[in-house]
């Protein structure tokens, strides 16, 4: 490394669900870290992920997407991104471009997120950069209205055109965003891309998992919970999670025919575990019934979520 002062500091990526903010933060450390799933509003609390720049350490924050928020737990999330949004020492809003031009229900409401965050923004007297996102297969002239017509709202200092999925453009974003970050020590060791306990990324990736495989057939209404983390003799671990989910009919859906589905996503996440970890994983997976989890305060204090919302 060069005689360049260190750098350190804090990025929070906010956004609509579904823009690509977890993509963005696993391309930006050039590492897993956050989930990635067809489903909108898959991140459900603030993970830290730390990127390196050359002297510059990037801990980014891929808060849970912002949107108009109904229950107790869409109100936490909400809550904990613009409490990252605000504590970071600089602003990403992340934007899906193609959802900007479309007309279906899902962009229109993307649309009146990303209004919402305009808002908010607004309110709140930050100014963000503005990465517009998902770039590729949107015609130039198109992205150039589309800027246009964001940056005219007078939150955003400068704009920036990424694919967070090929990289394209991700790179100018990283070195910029390295130029912002403040002299100081960094927080993490050199070869740390994430700030996360690892019976927590554990729950996380097997929650990947359950809706990869159940992105149709199941809403929302579960969650995963590591109960047992245990480091073997042999050089093993031992990992038993508990799938909640609200109802009874839920639970089949989950199990699949004769537990296959359960098995599929057992072996998935265990594969990736195991990589993760750098040494073999022996996972348990049982499923519950708990029409209540969303509304159990302990759930919340484990995601780092503000129950009293």
């Amino acid at each position: 490394m060069s005689d360049e002062p260190r750098r350190a500091g804090f990025v929070a990526i906010i956004g609509a669900p579904n823009a690509g903010k977890s993509t963005l933060t696993n391309r930006l450390v050039g590492a897993k870290v956050s989930i990635v799933t067809q489903k909108v509003q898959t991140t459900r609390f603030p993970i830290r992920g730390v990127a390196i720049e050359g002297a510059a350490q990037i801990v980014l924050v891929d808060t849970p997407g912002i949107f108009q928020p109904r229950r107790r737990l869409d109100r936490a999330m909400v809550r904990a991104a613009w409490g990252r949004a605000e504590e970071a020492d600089a602003v990403v809003h992340l934007v899906d471009a193609a959802a900007e031009l479309g007309q279906s229900p899902a962009d229109r409401r993307a649309q009146a997120d990303v209004e919402a965050i305009i808002e908010g923004l607004k309110r709140a007297g930050r100014a963000a950069i503005l990465a517009l996102n998902k770039v590729e297969g949107v015609k130039r002239e198109a992205l150039l209205e589309i800027s246009k017509r964001l940056f005219d709202t007078g939150v955003y200092g400068e704009v920036f055109m990424i694919s967070a999925k090929t990289g394209s453009g991700v790179a100018d974003l990283k070195r910029r965003l390295a130029s912002l970050m403040p002299e100081a020590p960094w927080f993490y060791p050199e070869d740390q891309t994430a700030d996360l306990p690892a019976r927590l990324m554990a729950a996380e990736i097997t929650r990947e998992k359950l809706y990869l495989r159940l992105h149709e057939e199941l809403p929302y209404a579960a969650a995963v919970e590591t109960t047992k983390f245990e480091e073997k003799t042999d050089g093993s671990a031992r990992i038993e999670q508990t799938i909640f989910v609200q109802r009874e009919s839920q639970r089949p859906i989950v199990l699949g025919k004769h537990g296959q589905t359960l098995k599929w996503i057992g072996q998935h996440a265990r594969q990736e575990l195991g990589e993760l970890l750098g040494h073999p994983v022996h996972l348990f997976l049982h499923v519950e019934v708990d029409e209540a989890w969303p509304e159990r305060r302990e759930r919340y204090a484990d995601l780092g979520l503000d129950f009293d919302v």
